[in-house]
């Protein structure tokens, strides 16, 4: 009888999916969800998954962004691969990935199956699609009102993972390396210390406790915020010595690193990015996928999942880095693209309430989780902060970490554009960066968009 049912929601679906083709409907999940609300356990009657084959990508930040690279790469090894690029990672999500990629029965037609899962989704997901191969990024502060403190999430993961796993983590974020001790087998990728290391004066240090112990965590050095090389003040957990894959020699210049001796040259080359690249080459090695193809794959990879955009308004270069809004992780990554740039800029900097869902929020802990020294040591004309609820708290960060007081305008509005931007008359650089959520890209991008047409 489920099998049945079954079979009426896999043809129920796929009629969805090419009524969505024939009139141009976006949406990447709406067949998903017309199958899982006639059967909630949909995604479980698939058949000829192989589930050693089968990779899940979760953890806080860099979800979307390691999956695409991962995916890229096999592919680009002559694999056959079915993934959720579209970032529907949730049960919906998942099923309309498997509905594309099967016959009228359910039977998968490809070699592997590689998805992004939403962290608050992972143990639901599993119950009914058990991969073997799990990769945890990290995991950080992030949507407080939905996911709470990330040690939640830990101990949802911690009920997921089981002995016949094979867990990929990252040997310097000490919370998801905790859970080493649920997986069968554990493979580690780090960074060796580089020339975008770097070390706090603990003054406005937040650490963590110790997932062994709960006694607190130590950095010798940080790659990313609260990523880096660590030990417990109190135990004996700490970076393993020899991890399965280490990179080396990171020419942030030249866009190359080492990893076993072999030179790989990147397209992305931010610490971030760094340790996407690690991640990618760990399942890459588990799956025997040589140095020349993952090197083919590298050299070919576009990130769908990137965002950055470049405006040209008046005499300037406007370059718009949109975050996720709700951890440092992502903040910290668009401050790194900031600092890599040694020319003259000036930046715009909104951080705006979320209010995703109830309740709405709004603070900085982000902000405050972030290295902005970088910034400030890169040749900055001007900053201006601007929102309604954290503009004085932003631009006080920034003083804290050695911006010059008279540098820094602060508006208190957000979507007076005509306002917020007048500044750009009076810079003298033409290198302009915004930073924002998502939440205002549509209208900023529309009035840069006329700008341009009015010039």
């Amino acid at each position: 009888m489920k099998k049945l049912l079954f079979i009426f929601a896999l043809w129920a679906s796929k009629i969805v999916l090419l009524l969505c083709k024939l009139f141009k409907k976006q949406g990447s999940m709406i067949s998903g969800k017309v199958a899982t609300n006639i059967q909630k356990d949909f995604v479980k009657y698939f058949t000829n998954i192989d589930y050693s084959k089968t990779i899940f990508v979760t953890g806080t930040n860099g979800k979307s962004t390691t999956t695409n690279l991962i995916a890229h790469t096999i592919k680009s090894a002559g694999k056959k691969i079915a993934t959720n690029t579209e970032g529907a990672n949730m049960m919906s999500g998942i099923a309309t990935t498997l509905i594309k990629n099967c016959n009228l029965f359910g039977k998968f037609n490809k070699e592997f199956l590689i998805l992004e899962i939403d962290e608050r989704s992972l143990c639901a997901i599993h119950k009914v699609l058990p991969a073997i191969n799990l990769c945890i990024s990290n995991l950080q502060k992030d949507q407080v009102q939905r996911n709470g403190d990330p040690d939640f999430i830990y101990r949802m993961f911690a009920d997921t993972i089981t002995k016949d796993m094979t867990l990929f983590v990252n040997n310097e974020e000490p919370r998801s390396r905790g859970l080493e001790d649920f997986a069968g087998k554990v493979v580690y990728y780090s960074l060796e210390k580089n020339d975008k290391t770097y070390e706090k004066d603990d003054f406005y240090t937040v650490t963590l406790p110790c997932p062994k112990c709960n006694h607190k965590i130590k950095y010798d050095y940080y790659n990313i915020e609260n990523i880096g090389k660590f030990k417990c003040t109190y135990c004996s957990y700490k970076s393993v010595e020899n991890p399965n894959v280490l990179i080396t020699d990171i020419n942030y210049k030249e866009k190359t690193f080492k990893c076993e001796n072999e030179e790989y040259i990147v397209t992305y080359i931010t610490p971030f990015y760094i340790y996407n690249y690690a991640l990618c080459i760990a399942i890459c090695k588990q799956f025997d996928i040589n140095y020349q193809d993952i090197q083919k794959g590298f050299n070919s990879f576009v990130n769908p999942a990137d965002r950055r955009e470049i405006y040209k308004y008046k005499d300037k270069i406007i370059h718009y880095l949109r975050i996720k809004q709700e951890n440092p992780e992502t903040l910290q990554n668009a401050l790194d693209i900031i600092a890599c740039d040694n020319k003259e800029k000036a930046i715009f900097m909104g951080l705006y309430e979320i209010k995703d869902f109830p309740p709405a929020y709004s603070n900085t802990f982000y902000f405050f989780d972030c290295n902005f020294k970088k910034v400030v040591q890169s040749n900055v004309e001007q900053y201006i902060s601007f929102s309604k609820t954290v503009c004085y708290d932003c631009a006080n960060r920034m003083i804290y970490d050695g911006a010059p007081i008279e540098k820094i305008k602060v508006f208190d509005i957000e979507d007076d554009f005509d306002t917020i931007f007048e500044p750009l008359n009076e810079i003298k650089t033409n290198n302009i960066y915004i930073i924002t959520g998502m939440k205002p890209y549509n209208k900023i991008k529309n009035y840069f968009k006329e700008g341009e047409k009015n010039e």
